[in-house]
Protein backbone atom coordinates (compact mmCIF):
# COMPACT_ATOMS: atom_id res chain seq x y z
CA UNK A 1 0.00 0.00 0.00
CA UNK A 2 2.80 2.38 0.98
CA UNK A 3 4.63 1.56 -2.23
CA UNK A 4 1.52 2.35 -4.33
CA UNK A 5 1.09 5.60 -2.43
CA UNK A 6 4.66 6.68 -3.10
CA UNK A 7 4.31 5.80 -6.77
CA UNK A 8 1.15 7.90 -7.01
CA UNK A 9 2.86 10.81 -5.32
CA UNK A 10 5.76 10.44 -7.72
CA UNK A 11 3.42 10.53 -10.76
CA UNK A 12 1.74 13.68 -9.48
CA UNK A 13 5.04 15.39 -8.68
CA UNK A 14 6.57 14.51 -12.06
CA UNK A 15 3.43 15.71 -13.87
CA UNK A 16 3.41 18.95 -11.90
CA UNK A 17 7.09 19.58 -12.60
CA UNK A 18 6.75 18.81 -16.33
CA UNK A 19 3.77 21.15 -16.69
CA UNK A 20 5.54 23.94 -14.77
CA UNK A 21 8.61 23.63 -17.00
CA UNK A 22 6.52 23.38 -20.18
CA UNK A 23 4.26 26.35 -19.45
CA UNK A 24 7.01 28.63 -18.12
CA UNK A 25 9.18 27.89 -21.13
CA UNK A 26 6.28 28.18 -23.60
CA UNK A 27 5.00 31.47 -22.11
CA UNK A 28 8.51 32.95 -21.92
CA UNK A 29 9.31 32.07 -25.54
CA UNK A 30 6.02 33.62 -26.67
CA UNK A 31 6.60 36.81 -24.69
CA UNK A 32 10.23 37.18 -25.77
CA UNK A 33 9.19 36.87 -29.42
CA UNK A 34 5.73 38.31 -28.94
CA UNK A 35 5.48 40.07 -32.31
CA UNK A 36 6.46 36.89 -34.16
CA UNK A 37 3.99 34.85 -32.08
CA UNK A 38 1.17 37.29 -32.83
CA UNK A 39 2.04 37.21 -36.55
CA UNK A 40 1.92 33.41 -36.54
CA UNK A 41 -1.51 33.46 -34.88
CA UNK A 42 -2.62 36.02 -37.44
CA UNK A 43 -1.77 33.53 -40.17
CA UNK A 44 -3.64 30.69 -38.47
CA UNK A 45 -6.62 29.32 -40.44
CA UNK A 46 -8.52 28.97 -37.14
CA UNK A 47 -7.65 31.94 -34.98
CA UNK A 48 -6.75 34.75 -37.41
CA UNK A 49 -9.67 36.98 -36.47
CA UNK A 50 -8.91 36.73 -32.74
CA UNK A 51 -5.10 36.81 -32.91
CA UNK A 52 -4.80 40.05 -30.91
CA UNK A 53 -6.57 38.71 -27.81
CA UNK A 54 -5.40 35.11 -28.01
CA UNK A 55 -1.76 36.19 -28.34
CA UNK A 56 -2.13 37.87 -24.94
CA UNK A 57 -4.38 35.36 -23.19
CA UNK A 58 -2.35 32.21 -23.90
CA UNK A 59 0.96 33.28 -22.26
CA UNK A 60 -1.02 34.71 -19.31
CA UNK A 61 -2.95 31.43 -18.91
CA UNK A 62 0.24 29.35 -19.13
CA UNK A 63 2.01 31.44 -16.46
CA UNK A 64 -1.06 31.41 -14.21
CA UNK A 65 -1.31 27.61 -14.40
CA UNK A 66 2.41 27.25 -13.73
CA UNK A 67 2.07 29.40 -10.58
CA UNK A 68 -0.94 27.37 -9.37
CA UNK A 69 1.00 24.14 -9.85
CA UNK A 70 3.88 25.39 -7.68
CA UNK A 71 1.77 25.40 -4.50
CA UNK A 72 0.18 22.35 -2.90
CA UNK A 73 -3.09 24.13 -2.04
CA UNK A 74 -3.71 25.23 -5.64
CA UNK A 75 -2.07 22.26 -7.39
CA UNK A 76 -5.36 20.42 -8.05
CA UNK A 77 -6.95 23.50 -9.64
CA UNK A 78 -3.79 23.96 -11.69
CA UNK A 79 -3.98 20.38 -12.97
CA UNK A 80 -7.60 20.80 -14.00
CA UNK A 81 -6.76 24.01 -15.86
CA UNK A 82 -3.67 22.42 -17.44
CA UNK A 83 -5.71 19.40 -18.55
CA UNK A 84 -8.36 21.59 -20.22
CA UNK A 85 -5.84 23.92 -21.83
CA UNK A 86 -4.07 20.94 -23.39
CA UNK A 87 -7.46 19.63 -24.54
CA UNK A 88 -8.02 22.97 -26.29
CA UNK A 89 -4.56 22.88 -27.89
CA UNK A 90 -5.21 19.31 -29.09
CA UNK A 91 -8.64 20.19 -30.50
CA UNK A 92 -7.00 23.11 -32.33
CA UNK A 93 -4.39 20.82 -33.90
CA UNK A 94 -7.00 18.20 -34.83
CA UNK A 95 -9.12 20.81 -36.64
CA UNK A 96 -6.01 22.23 -38.34
CA UNK A 97 -5.13 18.78 -39.67
CA UNK A 98 -8.61 17.70 -40.76
CA UNK A 99 -10.89 20.68 -41.34
CA UNK A 100 -8.92 23.84 -42.03
CA UNK A 101 -8.37 25.24 -45.52
CA UNK A 102 -4.60 24.88 -45.10
CA UNK A 103 -2.01 23.75 -42.57
CA UNK A 104 0.12 26.66 -41.31
CA UNK A 105 3.67 26.65 -40.02
CA UNK A 106 4.39 25.75 -36.39
CA UNK A 107 3.81 28.50 -33.85
CA UNK A 108 7.30 28.16 -32.40
CA UNK A 109 8.59 27.49 -28.91
CA UNK A 110 9.52 24.04 -27.71
CA UNK A 111 7.47 22.39 -30.45
CA UNK A 112 8.88 24.45 -33.32
CA UNK A 113 10.68 21.54 -34.98
CA UNK A 114 7.79 19.08 -34.59
CA UNK A 115 5.24 18.25 -37.25
CA UNK A 116 1.58 18.87 -36.43
CA UNK A 117 1.04 15.13 -35.86
CA UNK A 118 3.96 15.10 -33.43
CA UNK A 119 2.42 18.12 -31.68
CA UNK A 120 -0.79 16.17 -31.23
CA UNK A 121 0.99 13.12 -29.77
CA UNK A 122 2.99 15.38 -27.44
CA UNK A 123 -0.22 17.01 -26.21
CA UNK A 124 -1.99 13.68 -25.69
CA UNK A 125 0.89 12.45 -23.48
CA UNK A 126 0.51 15.53 -21.29
CA UNK A 127 -3.28 15.11 -21.22
CA UNK A 128 -2.88 11.53 -19.99
CA UNK A 129 -0.41 12.64 -17.30
CA UNK A 130 -2.76 15.37 -16.09
CA UNK A 131 -5.75 13.01 -16.10
CA UNK A 132 -3.85 10.38 -14.13
CA UNK A 133 -2.74 12.96 -11.57
CA UNK A 134 -6.27 14.31 -11.15
CA UNK A 135 -7.64 10.81 -10.52
CA UNK A 136 -4.89 10.14 -7.96
CA UNK A 137 -5.60 13.38 -6.09
CA UNK A 138 -9.36 12.85 -5.94
CA UNK A 139 -11.04 10.41 -3.55
CA UNK A 140 -11.81 6.93 -4.91
CA UNK A 141 -15.30 6.17 -3.60
CA UNK A 142 -17.99 5.35 -6.18
CA UNK A 143 -19.88 8.59 -5.63
CA UNK A 144 -16.66 10.58 -5.85
CA UNK A 145 -15.74 8.81 -9.08
CA UNK A 146 -18.99 9.93 -10.66
CA UNK A 147 -18.27 13.49 -9.58
CA UNK A 148 -14.71 13.18 -10.88
CA UNK A 149 -16.01 12.04 -14.27
CA UNK A 150 -18.40 14.98 -14.47
CA UNK A 151 -15.68 17.39 -13.32
CA UNK A 152 -13.37 16.06 -16.04
CA UNK A 153 -15.77 15.30 -18.87
CA UNK A 154 -17.91 18.45 -18.99
CA UNK A 155 -15.04 20.98 -18.89
CA UNK A 156 -13.21 18.93 -21.54
CA UNK A 157 -16.28 18.99 -23.79
CA UNK A 158 -16.65 22.70 -23.12
CA UNK A 159 -12.99 23.26 -24.09
CA UNK A 160 -13.44 21.40 -27.37
CA UNK A 161 -16.69 23.25 -28.06
CA UNK A 162 -14.97 26.60 -27.42
CA UNK A 163 -12.28 25.82 -29.99
CA UNK A 164 -14.90 24.74 -32.54
CA UNK A 165 -16.88 27.95 -31.99
CA UNK A 166 -13.70 30.04 -32.36
CA UNK A 167 -12.95 28.20 -35.60
CA UNK A 168 -16.42 28.80 -37.05
CA UNK A 169 -16.50 32.45 -35.97
CA UNK A 170 -12.99 33.07 -37.29
CA UNK A 171 -13.85 31.50 -40.65
CA UNK A 172 -16.92 33.73 -40.93
CA UNK A 173 -14.96 36.85 -40.02
CA UNK A 174 -11.96 36.06 -42.22
CA UNK A 175 -13.95 35.20 -45.34
CA UNK A 176 -16.73 37.78 -45.12
CA UNK A 177 -15.92 40.47 -42.50
CA UNK A 178 -12.14 40.47 -42.72
CA UNK A 179 -10.39 42.88 -40.31
CA UNK A 180 -7.50 43.16 -42.80
CA UNK A 181 -5.66 40.01 -41.80
CA UNK A 182 -4.10 38.02 -44.61
CA UNK A 183 -3.78 34.25 -44.65
CA UNK A 184 -0.62 32.79 -46.15
CA UNK A 185 -0.93 29.03 -46.78
CA UNK A 186 2.25 27.12 -47.50
CA UNK A 187 3.17 27.70 -51.16
CA UNK A 188 -0.15 28.01 -53.04
CA UNK A 189 1.92 29.06 -56.06
CA UNK A 190 5.44 27.74 -56.70
CA UNK A 191 8.07 29.49 -58.81
CA UNK A 192 8.86 27.62 -62.05
CA UNK A 193 10.82 29.84 -64.41
CA UNK A 194 11.75 33.34 -65.53
CA UNK A 195 12.77 34.97 -68.80
CA UNK A 196 14.48 38.31 -69.35
CA UNK A 197 12.53 39.97 -72.19
CA UNK A 198 15.12 42.83 -72.44
CA UNK A 199 12.35 45.42 -72.84
CA UNK A 200 9.49 46.59 -70.62
CA UNK A 201 7.07 47.24 -73.49
CA UNK A 202 5.41 43.81 -73.31
CA UNK A 203 1.90 43.10 -72.04
CA UNK A 204 -0.22 39.97 -71.57
CA UNK A 205 -2.43 39.21 -74.57
CA UNK A 206 -3.90 35.96 -73.20
CA UNK A 207 -3.47 32.19 -73.22
CA UNK A 208 -4.72 29.43 -75.50
CA UNK A 209 -4.13 25.65 -75.58
CA UNK A 210 -1.61 25.79 -72.72
CA UNK A 211 0.40 28.56 -74.40
CA UNK A 212 0.95 32.13 -73.22
CA UNK A 213 0.83 35.12 -75.59
CA UNK A 214 2.47 38.50 -75.11
CA UNK A 215 1.90 41.64 -77.13
CA UNK A 216 4.36 44.50 -77.50
CA UNK A 217 3.45 48.19 -77.56
CA UNK A 218 6.60 49.01 -79.55
CA UNK A 219 5.82 46.52 -82.34
CA UNK A 220 1.98 46.43 -82.31
CA UNK A 221 1.50 43.61 -84.84
CA UNK A 222 3.99 41.23 -83.22
CA UNK A 223 2.89 38.53 -80.79
CA UNK A 224 5.27 36.31 -78.82
CA UNK A 225 4.06 32.79 -78.03
CA UNK A 226 5.51 30.90 -75.04
CA UNK A 227 4.91 27.40 -73.79
CA UNK A 228 3.27 27.34 -70.35
CA UNK A 229 6.54 27.23 -68.39
CA UNK A 230 8.45 29.71 -70.61
CA UNK A 231 10.97 27.22 -71.94
CA UNK A 232 10.32 27.89 -75.63
CA UNK A 233 9.04 30.85 -77.60
CA UNK A 234 8.25 31.92 -81.14
CA UNK A 235 7.21 35.11 -82.90
CA UNK A 236 3.87 35.53 -84.64
CA UNK A 237 3.10 38.30 -87.10
CA UNK A 238 -0.45 39.63 -87.30
CA UNK A 239 -1.57 40.43 -90.84
CA UNK A 240 -3.58 43.63 -91.02
CA UNK A 241 -4.20 46.23 -93.69
CA UNK A 242 -4.33 49.31 -91.47
CA UNK A 243 -5.98 51.42 -94.21
CA UNK A 244 -4.06 54.47 -93.00
CA UNK A 245 -5.72 54.36 -89.58
CA UNK A 246 -3.57 56.59 -87.29
CA UNK A 247 -3.18 54.07 -84.48
CA UNK A 248 -1.67 55.24 -81.20
CA UNK A 249 -2.02 52.50 -78.57
CA UNK A 250 -2.67 49.19 -80.27
CA UNK A 251 -3.37 46.25 -77.99
CA UNK A 252 -4.07 42.59 -78.82
CA UNK A 253 -6.23 40.33 -76.68
CA UNK A 254 -7.07 36.60 -77.01
CA UNK A 255 -10.33 34.96 -76.05
CA UNK A 256 -11.00 31.33 -77.08
CA UNK A 257 -9.94 30.93 -80.73
CA UNK A 258 -10.28 34.63 -81.56
CA UNK A 259 -7.90 37.51 -81.13
CA UNK A 260 -8.90 41.15 -80.89
CA UNK A 261 -6.95 44.22 -81.92
CA UNK A 262 -8.02 47.54 -80.47
CA UNK A 263 -7.11 51.16 -80.20
CA UNK A 264 -9.17 52.93 -77.58
CA UNK A 265 -7.90 56.30 -78.78
CA UNK A 266 -10.19 55.97 -81.81
CA UNK A 267 -12.72 53.46 -80.50
CA UNK A 268 -11.83 50.89 -83.14
CA UNK A 269 -12.04 47.16 -82.51
CA UNK A 270 -11.05 44.40 -84.95
CA UNK A 271 -10.79 40.61 -84.71
CA UNK A 272 -9.47 37.55 -86.45
CA UNK A 273 -8.89 33.83 -85.94
CA UNK A 274 -5.78 32.54 -84.16
CA UNK A 275 -5.41 29.82 -86.80
CA UNK A 276 -4.43 32.45 -89.38
CA UNK A 277 -3.62 35.59 -87.38
CA UNK A 278 -5.28 37.74 -90.02
CA UNK A 279 -7.55 40.66 -89.14
CA UNK A 280 -10.73 40.08 -91.13
CA UNK A 281 -13.50 41.71 -89.13
CA UNK A 282 -14.31 45.13 -87.62
CA UNK A 283 -16.93 45.84 -84.97
CA UNK A 284 -18.79 48.59 -86.77
CA UNK A 285 -20.64 51.09 -84.63
CA UNK A 286 -18.49 50.34 -81.60
CA UNK A 287 -18.50 53.49 -79.47
CA UNK A 288 -15.37 55.17 -78.14
CA UNK A 289 -13.89 53.05 -75.33
CA UNK A 290 -11.00 53.16 -72.89
CA UNK A 291 -11.33 49.53 -71.75
CA UNK A 292 -13.15 46.48 -73.09
CA UNK A 293 -13.56 42.75 -72.58
CA UNK A 294 -15.27 40.35 -75.04
CA UNK A 295 -18.07 38.40 -73.38
CA UNK A 296 -18.80 36.55 -76.64
CA UNK A 297 -17.97 37.14 -80.30
CA UNK A 298 -21.06 39.33 -80.66
CA UNK A 299 -21.07 41.00 -77.23
CA UNK A 300 -18.50 43.40 -75.76
CA UNK A 301 -18.41 44.95 -72.31
CA UNK A 302 -16.64 48.32 -72.42
CA UNK A 303 -15.80 51.46 -70.49
CA UNK A 304 -16.24 54.85 -72.09
CA UNK A 305 -16.81 58.49 -71.02
CA UNK A 306 -20.13 60.21 -70.58
CA UNK A 307 -20.27 62.88 -73.34
CA UNK A 308 -21.79 65.46 -70.96
CA UNK A 309 -19.77 65.00 -67.76
CA UNK A 310 -16.75 63.10 -69.16
CA UNK A 311 -17.18 60.69 -66.22
CA UNK A 312 -16.31 57.04 -66.76
CA UNK A 313 -19.30 54.90 -67.74
CA UNK A 314 -19.69 51.20 -68.50
CA UNK A 315 -21.73 49.75 -71.30
CA UNK A 316 -22.56 46.69 -73.41
CA UNK A 317 -22.14 46.61 -77.19
CA UNK A 318 -24.13 43.92 -79.00
CA UNK A 319 -23.23 43.08 -82.59
CA UNK A 320 -26.45 43.06 -84.59
CA UNK A 321 -28.03 44.83 -87.50
CA UNK A 322 -28.71 47.81 -85.22
CA UNK A 323 -25.29 47.72 -83.54
CA UNK A 324 -26.99 48.06 -80.16
CA UNK A 325 -25.22 49.95 -77.38
CA UNK A 326 -26.53 49.95 -73.81
CA UNK A 327 -24.97 52.23 -71.20
CA UNK A 328 -25.04 51.17 -67.54
CA UNK A 329 -24.79 54.45 -65.70
CA UNK A 330 -25.42 53.03 -62.24
CA UNK A 331 -22.47 50.60 -62.15
CA UNK A 332 -19.57 52.99 -61.51
CA UNK A 333 -20.03 55.02 -58.32
CA UNK A 334 -18.50 58.49 -58.24
CA UNK A 335 -16.65 59.67 -55.14
CA UNK A 336 -14.52 62.61 -56.29
CA UNK A 337 -14.39 63.39 -60.00
CA UNK A 338 -15.98 60.41 -61.77
CA UNK A 339 -12.84 59.63 -63.78
CA UNK A 340 -9.79 58.95 -61.61
CA UNK A 341 -11.83 57.81 -58.63
CA UNK A 342 -13.70 55.26 -60.78
CA UNK A 343 -10.62 54.07 -62.65
CA UNK A 344 -9.92 50.36 -62.41
CA UNK A 345 -9.46 47.01 -64.10
CA UNK A 346 -12.18 45.49 -66.31
CA UNK A 347 -12.24 41.67 -66.44
CA UNK A 348 -14.50 38.83 -67.55
CA UNK A 349 -14.98 35.33 -66.14
CA UNK A 350 -15.97 32.88 -68.88
CA UNK A 351 -16.91 30.29 -66.26
CA UNK A 352 -19.30 32.56 -64.39
CA UNK A 353 -20.28 34.55 -67.49
CA UNK A 354 -19.81 37.71 -65.45
CA UNK A 355 -17.92 40.95 -65.94
CA UNK A 356 -15.78 42.06 -63.00
CA UNK A 357 -14.63 45.59 -62.27
CA UNK A 358 -11.94 46.25 -59.63
CA UNK A 359 -11.38 49.85 -58.54
CA UNK A 360 -7.78 51.05 -58.32
CA UNK A 361 -8.13 53.51 -55.45
CA UNK A 362 -10.68 51.94 -53.11
CA UNK A 363 -11.35 48.52 -51.60
CA UNK A 364 -14.23 47.62 -53.86
CA UNK A 365 -15.12 45.45 -56.83
CA UNK A 366 -18.40 44.42 -58.41
CA UNK A 367 -19.74 41.92 -60.92
CA UNK A 368 -22.39 42.33 -63.64
CA UNK A 369 -24.20 39.92 -65.94
CA UNK A 370 -24.03 39.93 -69.73
CA UNK A 371 -26.70 42.63 -69.99
CA UNK A 372 -24.77 44.97 -67.71
CA UNK A 373 -27.06 44.41 -64.72
CA UNK A 374 -25.32 44.59 -61.36
CA UNK A 375 -24.96 41.28 -59.50
CA UNK A 376 -23.36 42.55 -56.31
CA UNK A 377 -20.73 44.85 -54.86
CA UNK A 378 -18.06 43.55 -52.54
CA UNK A 379 -14.82 44.68 -50.93
CA UNK A 380 -11.19 43.72 -50.89
CA UNK A 381 -9.83 43.15 -47.40
CA UNK A 382 -7.99 46.45 -46.97
CA UNK A 383 -9.70 49.33 -45.17
CA UNK A 384 -9.50 52.06 -47.82
CA UNK A 385 -13.13 52.60 -48.77
CA UNK A 386 -12.74 56.08 -50.29
CA UNK A 387 -10.31 57.30 -52.94
CA UNK A 388 -7.87 59.76 -51.36
CA UNK A 389 -6.43 62.30 -53.79
CA UNK A 390 -7.06 65.75 -55.20
CA UNK A 391 -7.97 66.57 -58.78
CA UNK A 392 -6.98 69.72 -60.66
CA UNK A 393 -9.22 71.02 -63.48
CA UNK A 394 -8.57 73.30 -66.41
CA UNK A 395 -10.60 76.52 -66.64
CA UNK A 396 -13.28 74.97 -68.83
CA UNK A 397 -13.26 71.74 -66.84
CA UNK A 398 -12.44 69.65 -69.91
CA UNK A 399 -8.99 68.62 -68.71
CA UNK A 400 -8.34 67.15 -65.30
CA UNK A 401 -5.41 65.49 -63.60
CA UNK A 402 -4.49 64.15 -60.16
CA UNK A 403 -2.71 66.94 -58.30
CA UNK A 404 -1.68 65.01 -55.17
CA UNK A 405 0.49 61.89 -54.78
CA UNK A 406 -1.55 58.71 -54.91
CA UNK A 407 -0.83 54.99 -55.02
CA UNK A 408 -3.26 52.38 -56.29
CA UNK A 409 -4.81 50.18 -53.62
CA UNK A 410 -5.59 47.34 -56.06
CA UNK A 411 -2.84 47.92 -58.59
CA UNK A 412 -3.52 44.89 -60.82
CA UNK A 413 -6.19 42.21 -61.07
CA UNK A 414 -6.89 39.02 -63.02
CA UNK A 415 -9.71 36.46 -63.16
CA UNK A 416 -9.72 32.73 -63.83
CA UNK A 417 -12.75 30.51 -63.19
CA UNK A 418 -14.47 31.87 -60.10
CA UNK A 419 -11.30 33.30 -58.57
CA UNK A 420 -10.24 36.95 -58.53
CA UNK A 421 -6.53 37.68 -58.04
CA UNK A 422 -5.64 41.18 -56.83
CA UNK A 423 -2.20 42.72 -56.43
CA UNK A 424 -2.67 44.79 -53.29
CA UNK A 425 -0.27 47.55 -52.29
CA UNK A 426 -1.64 47.97 -48.77
CA UNK A 427 -0.02 46.21 -45.85
CA UNK A 428 -2.28 44.25 -43.51
CA UNK A 429 -2.05 43.32 -39.85
CA UNK A 430 0.64 40.95 -38.57
CA UNK A 431 2.80 41.31 -41.70
CA UNK A 432 6.54 41.76 -41.41
CA UNK A 433 8.81 44.19 -43.25
CA UNK A 434 10.92 41.54 -44.99
CA UNK A 435 7.97 40.04 -46.88
CA UNK A 436 6.85 43.46 -48.14
CA UNK A 437 10.34 44.52 -49.18
CA UNK A 438 11.04 41.33 -51.13
CA UNK A 439 7.70 40.55 -52.75
CA UNK A 440 4.39 41.63 -54.24
CA UNK A 441 1.33 40.41 -52.34
CA UNK A 442 -1.47 38.73 -54.30
CA UNK A 443 -4.86 38.37 -52.59
CA UNK A 444 -7.33 35.75 -53.85
CA UNK A 445 -11.13 36.06 -53.68
CA UNK A 446 -13.94 33.64 -54.48
CA UNK A 447 -16.36 35.55 -56.73
CA UNK A 448 -19.16 33.03 -56.27
CA UNK A 449 -19.04 33.07 -52.47
CA UNK A 450 -18.04 36.76 -52.29
CA UNK A 451 -15.27 35.71 -49.91
CA UNK A 452 -11.58 36.31 -49.32
CA UNK A 453 -9.63 33.04 -49.56
CA UNK A 454 -5.89 33.53 -49.13
CA UNK A 455 -2.79 35.48 -50.11
CA UNK A 456 0.62 34.60 -51.49
CA UNK A 457 3.84 36.46 -52.38
CA UNK A 458 5.39 36.87 -55.81
CA UNK A 459 9.06 37.61 -55.26
CA UNK A 460 10.80 40.52 -56.89
CA UNK A 461 13.51 39.97 -59.46
CA UNK A 462 16.23 42.52 -60.19
CA UNK A 463 13.35 44.97 -60.66
CA UNK A 464 10.95 46.08 -57.96
CA UNK A 465 7.93 47.05 -60.05
CA UNK A 466 5.12 44.72 -61.06
CA UNK A 467 3.93 45.92 -64.49
CA UNK A 468 1.20 43.36 -65.15
CA UNK A 469 -0.08 39.94 -64.11
CA UNK A 470 -2.07 37.16 -65.73
CA UNK A 471 -3.58 33.88 -64.51
CA UNK A 472 -4.35 30.74 -66.49
CA UNK A 473 -5.95 27.55 -65.18
CA UNK A 474 -2.54 26.21 -64.11
CA UNK A 475 -0.13 29.13 -63.85
CA UNK A 476 0.32 32.64 -62.50
CA UNK A 477 2.39 34.99 -64.68
CA UNK A 478 3.89 38.37 -63.85
CA UNK A 479 5.83 41.02 -65.76
CA UNK A 480 8.35 42.48 -63.30
CA UNK A 481 10.47 45.14 -64.98
CA UNK A 482 11.79 43.38 -68.05
CA UNK A 483 11.36 39.92 -66.50
CA UNK A 484 8.57 37.48 -67.26
CA UNK A 485 8.07 35.01 -64.38
CA UNK A 486 5.78 32.01 -64.00
CA UNK A 487 4.49 30.33 -60.84
CA UNK A 488 2.62 27.03 -60.92
CA UNK A 489 -0.70 27.01 -59.07
CA UNK A 490 -0.89 24.29 -56.43
CA UNK A 491 -3.93 22.12 -55.52
CA UNK A 492 -4.96 24.43 -52.67
CA UNK A 493 -5.71 27.06 -55.33
CA UNK A 494 -6.63 24.91 -58.31
CA UNK A 495 -9.38 23.07 -56.43
CA UNK A 496 -11.09 26.45 -55.90
CA UNK A 497 -11.28 27.25 -59.62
Amino acid sequence: MGSDCSKNVLVVEITRLLYVLLFIYAASSKLMEFESFEIQLGKSPLLSAFAFWIARLIPFAELLIAVLLLFSKSMKAGLYLAFNLMIMFSAYIFIILHYSSFVPCSCGGILEKMSWNAHLIFNIIFIVLALASIIILEHKSYEKRRKIISKILFPALASITAVIILFLLSEQVMHYDNPFIRRYPNHPAVFKNAQDLKYNSYYFAGDLNNKLYLGNYSTPLDVTQFDAELKFSQKIKVTFNTKNIPFRTVKIFLRDSLFYLSDGSFGRLFSGNTNEWIINFEYKGMPFFTLYVPMAKDKIFFRSNDPKTLDNILGVYTLSENKQVKYCGDLLQKQIDGVFDTDGTLLYSTKLKRSVYVYYYRNEYFTADQTGKLDYRSHTIDTISKADFKVAYSKNGAVREISSPVEAVNAHAAVIGKLLFVHSQVRGKYENDILWKKSFIIDVYDLKRKAYLMSFPIYKTKADKLNAMYVSSNYFYALIGTDLVVYELQPILKKQL
